[in-house]
């Protein structure tokens, strides 16, 4: 019913940026939240909701930035000064509304590798 597509990752030195994109296409009625997580069904690192409020952990604020496109469906993942410890695998997770029942899809994404070396 539910897809989400990946792009971005990839490797950089500390300080460096990145940024990673998750588009979801589908039955989608609504948005209720996407955001991304470190690990499949990991700790959360940011999220948005359908109406645009954001949440960060401590250890991203002012770094990372997450956006959406909600015409697209896609959010956005901007990842500044970049640090080792940021390495991961990044998934990223939806909570849809998919018909008119208000019935939800929830999901993750194929995951991005994101490699920070000192």
């Amino acid at each position: 019913q539910v897809q989400l597509v990946e792009s971005g990752g990839g490797s950089v030195h500390a300080g460096g940026s990145l940024r990673l994109s998750c588009a979801a296409s589908g039955s989608i009625v609504r948005i209720n939240a996407m955001g991304w997580a470190r690990q499949l069904q990991g700790k959360e690192v940011a999220s948005i909701t359908g109406d645009g409020r954001t949440n960060y952990i401590d250890s991203v604020k002012g770094r990372f930035i997450i956006s959406s496109d909600n015409a697209r469906n896609t959010v956005y993942l901007q990842m500044n000064n970049l640090k080792p410890e940021d390495t991961a695998d990044y998934y990223c997770y939806a909570d849809v509304v998919i018909d008119d029942l208000g019935s939800t899809w929830y999901g993750w994404g194929q995951g991005s590798q994101v490699t920070v070396s000192s």
